[in-house]
Parts: C-alpha cells; structure tokens; sequence
C-alpha cells in the first residue's frame, strides 16, 4: 500500500482546500498550537479524498500561524501550509521557524509513543 499524497488545492474564506490521492479514506490529523483541530472534513472526490480544514479565526491574525497534516494512524506527515498577516512577509523567516517547531513537536510526540509502547 502506498503512502497517502496531498495536494493543496486554494485558501479562500477561511477554508483550507486540499486533494489525498489513496485507495482508502485516509486519517487526517491536523496540528495548531501543538493541537489537533476538531472540523477538518474529508469527503470522496474523483480519484480520491477531498479534504477541507477551516481555519479557526484566531489564526487570522496579526503574526505567523502554522499547520501541519498528518496521517492520523502513522503520524506521517502528508503537507502544511502557514498563515502570515499583518506586516509585509517579504523574506521572512518566522514562518519558517513556525514550521520547523510544529514538525519538532510531531516528531516528539511520536518518539514519547514509541517510548511508552516499549517500556
């Protein structure tokens, strides 16, 4: 069996659209603020699954706000995307930074799971 693929498809209106390719409804899992989000929607479309993640109205504000989705069952990482608002973003690193802690707190997570399940 081959690994789910995403493919973004547009943000608008505060909904995030994307396209899994994968024979079986895949899991969604997606992180915010190191916490899943409870809306995300994933529904069969042509040749696979649409997903949809509203965007909650928190992260349409000021700063950088990153998400992170995953393979609900394996922790696998399928895409992310970020959110920036407010001052220009130009060559700005913080979303990257942003990224970079939303994947550390994934691979944590995973690594405390198969911590407990050798002890």
């Amino acid at each position: 069996m081959t690994s789910p693929t995403l493919t973004p498809i547009r943000f608008e209106n505060g909904l995030w659209l994307g396209h899994i390719e994968a024979e079986a409804e895949p899991k969604v899992r997606v992180q915010y603020l190191g916490k899943p989000l409870t809306d995300v929607c994933v529904t069969p479309s042509d040749g696979g699954w649409s997903v949809e993640i509203p965007v909650p109205q928190a992260a349409l504000s000021d700063g950088v706000h990153c998400f992170v989705i995953e393979n609900a069952e394996t922790s696998e990482k399928l895409g992310d995307f970020t959110v920036i608002a407010g001052l220009p973003a130009a060559d700005d690193l913080r979303a990257e930074v942003e990224l970079l802690r939303a994947e550390l707190d994934m691979l944590k997570r995973a690594f405390r799971r198969s911590q407990n399940a050798s002890e």
